[in-house]
């Protein structure tokens, strides 16, 4: 017992904060300030529209920038990660306010940061790797999609809708803007939008979201703009922490909601830090201490009214790129955020819905990299069905859904290449010193085939019945040295097509069982059934004496020659 408490404090300590972490925000902060500043101009206006977007308001979402930003900062894997409300969090959270409210969000999100926490106490983020390229990108293109559907109402300045489908959501928004057109709401997002996408093209460096939105709200404001709505007033301060929104009765029905919040925050915070490991050199992220400092993050923020938080691509590659060096520019960021809350309130207030839906209608617009969908489209039909398949998923069903069914299919798709890999192939026996009448002989009753590849239970049948084909011999000879990996369907599909054979009145030899093959294959009753019906031997030529001393002994061939000249029965291998 004490062992194990040991064992369990020491991975504790080992997912704090070292004190290299620390040491290193010391080393550029005049730099890492600077580009915090900048991170914390860009991000929000994106956390007030992700805070709107998610239901509970632009006040959930300040708080979520300003506290899981300030923690996953500290306590994260990456020195470059910045954290906060993202789009395709808000998509998750979009169906869980429709059925439990702004209470039931808190208490997933508490729920989500204690899973979080339990997957880097088990050492989870290292299977991060497996989640393939095709469904990473199918991911983020159907993000995209619905976060930009997401916006069509308030980039309308209609009423939200109904619904938790954003395809249904979005389309009843076209039918109440058709009968009751708001051109101010649309002309304000889609100029904001435009601001964006062209700004970024110009000046890649400058931060054209903020003034877009500062431009709308200068020109709503000034002109007195009918239908251009605000955001509404903001607390001045975070929330105090507060426990009233937890529910004993509750956690039941909301466990499968915080297990999908919980993985789509690993999956996106993992992601988000390769990118950021990617575009650096030398640098590469802790997986584990990443999903610590996500789920301490997700932890605190819904005790401030926050919504669940991730790793968010788009704010971390600004800060890699403005220059930030270590955690320090992560940290400033969300203290700026925090300045603003205490002391911008009013002003933020006062920014039409409209501004902040053409922010992240280009924001969306920017999350799909066409350039990687046309490489990935390119590389296979398996590619590109799966990410098809997942970006489909994405829209229609909800984000994790999507991942499992993505993974699903990359997974079978990859067994069945893996499977067409394993072939039968019949060896030809060598003429050697043998007669063209011996060698005829031979050739008509022994055939040697060698099994490449993997042996397993995608393709394993495909085997048996090619084996079983085999035409009428009289021994069968199984060249085993080059099968890569065997499963115990395929050692059963093997010891289905011996019996066969041997009901037929065919020998079966084998030669070459590797050592990691034999656990199995004795496992299913494999080698006991060679060694009572057949054979097994280590060497190809070992296999081929035997067989010709069955023949003998069956009257089929002549005894083989004295000592002194070569035996006419043994023929060698190709490429033995």
């Amino acid at each position: 017992m004490t062992s194990v408490l040991s064992r369990g404090r020491s991975r504790i300590v080992s997912l704090l904060p070292s004190r290299a972490d620390l040491a290193g925000m010391g080393r550029s902060p005049r730099r890492d300030l600077l580009a915090g500043l900048t991170v914390a101009i860009v991000a929000l206006p994106l956390a007030l529209g992700f805070g709107v977007s998610s239901g509970l308001g632009a006040e959930a979402g300040l708080a979520t920038a300003v506290v899981a930003g300030a923690l996953a900062a500290l306590f994260g894997g990456s020195d470059l990660q910045v954290s906060g409300p993202t789009g395709a969090m808000t998509v998750v959270l979009v169906p869980i306010v429709a059925r439990y409210g702004a209470s039931g969000v808190l208490t997933v999100g508490l729920m989500a940061g204690l899973m979080l926490v339990a997957l880097a106490v088990l050492r989870a983020g290292k299977y991060m790797r497996y989640v393939p390229a095709p469904v990473v990108e199918g991911f983020t293109l159907g993000i995209a999609c619905v976060i930009g559907l997401q916006q069509i109402p308030n980039a309308l300045g209609v009423a939200q809708p109904e619904g938790d489908r954003v395809l249904v959501v979005a389309w009843r928004a076209l039918e109440e803007f058709v009968r009751h057109p708001n051109w101010t709401a649309l002309g304000c997002a889609a100029a904001v939008a435009a601001v964006m996408l062209v700004g970024a093209r110009w000046r890649p460096a400058v931060p054209f979201s903020i003034l877009a939105v500062i431009a709308a709200t200068v020109v709503v404001q000034a002109a007195g703009l009918e239908g251009a709505r605000p955001i509404g007033d903001l607390p001045s301060g975070l929330s105090a922490p507060s426990l009233a929104f937890l529910d004993p009765g509750a956690l039941g029905s909301l466990l499968a909601p915080a297990v999908a919040v919980a993985a789509l925050a690993a999956l996106e915070s993992l992601l988000s830090a390769s990118v950021a490991d990617g575009m650096t050199v030398g640098r590469r992220h802790d997986p584990d201490r990443e999903l610590f400092g996500q789920g301490l993050a997700n932890i605190a923020a819904p005790l401030f009214g926050g919504v669940p938080a991730t790793g968010a691509i788009a704010r971390t590659a600004v800060n890699v790129r403005t220059g930030a060096g270590s955690r320090l520019s992560s940290l400033s960021h969300a203290a700026v955020l925090a300045v603003i809350v205490f002391a911008a309130a009013p002003l933020v207030s006062r920014i039409p819905l409209a501004a902040l839906a053409g922010v992240l209608l280009a924001t969306a617009v920017r999350m799909v990299e066409v350039g990687s969908l046309r490489a990935m489209a390119r590389a296979t039909r398996s590619d590109a069905a799966i990410l098809a398949l997942t970006a489909l998923a994405t829209l229609a069903l909800d984000l994790v859904q999507a991942v499992v069914i993505g993974l699903l299919v990359a997974g079978a798709l990859a067994l069945r290449a893996v499977a067409r890999q394993a072939r039968l192939d019949q060896v030809p026996l060598d003429r050697g010193d043998h007669s063209d009448e011996e060698h005829a002989l031979l050739a008509e009753h022994i055939v040697a085939y060698r099994i490449d590849g993997p042996l397993f239970f995608a393709g394993a049948h495909r085997f048996l019945l090619e084996l079983s084909e085999v035409a009428d011999v009289r021994v069968v000879i199984l060249r085993m040295s080059r099968i890569s990996t065997m499963d115990a369907t395929g050692a059963l599909v093997l010891k289905d097509a011996v019996e066969k054979l041997d009901r037929r009145g065919i020998l079966v030899l084998a030669s070459g069982i590797r050592p990691g093959q034999r656990q199995v294959l004795d496992s299913v009753g494999v080698l006991d059934l060679l060694h009572r019906k057949g054979g097994e031997y280590a060497t190809t030529p070992e296999a081929i004496r035997a067989a010709r001393e069955h023949l003998e002994t069956a009257g089929v061939l002549r005894p083989a020659d004295p000592p002194g000249r070569p035996a006419h029965g043994i023929a060698q291998l190709r490429n033995s």
